[in-house]
């Protein structure tokens, strides 16, 4: 195992519960200066999105994501890591959790939305095999405006 990994616990994905909300949502507000809310996550989680989150053996979450799958499409709709610990493949980890989801409830393709001011994020995406498909116009709040998203998909 990759020792910045081990240093970090990687420990087990789960299901997202409503108790881990308070949690994932002081990670959102310190990952992303247009956060999501607390009444989104409730959304995604009564509606039975898979939601799921990576934490180490002492339930301390490091990464969260969120999808929805029907018709054989999924929508990665939310996939962030604890600001300390990006840059240790946890992202990639959840990626690739979440695209064994995909295959496991027989989704063809894989969609998502990335902003393209986040290159880290676009690299991931295109390490994993996603490719740029389209280009949703002011997509995303931006400090000055709107800013763009690059739309993405997956073959599965």
């Amino acid at each position: 195992m990759n020792a910045a990994l081990h240093e970090c616990g990687v420990g087990r994905f789960r299901t997202m519960l409503y108790a881990d909300l308070g949690e994932i949502l002081s990670i959102e507000k310190r990952a992303h200066a247009f956060a999501w809310t607390d009444s989104i996550l409730r959304d995604c989680i009564r509606a039975s999105y898979r939601c799921r989150v990576l934490e180490n053996p002492h339930s301390f979450i490091q990464a969260y994501g969120v999808m929805s799958a029907a018709a054989g499409e999924a929508h990665i709709l939310n996939l962030s890591v604890r600001p300390e610990l990006q840059g240790r493949g946890l992202a990639r980890r959840m990626l690739d959790h979440l695209l064994e989801l995909a295959r496991a409830a027989e989704v063809q393709t894989v969609f998502l939305e990335v902003r393209p001011s986040n290159g880290r994020a676009v690299r991931l995406y295109t390490s994993a095999g996603f490719c740029e498909i389209g280009l949703r116009l002011g997509y995303y709040p931006a400090a000055r405006g709107r800013e763009d998203a690059l739309v993405m998909a997956k073959e599965l």
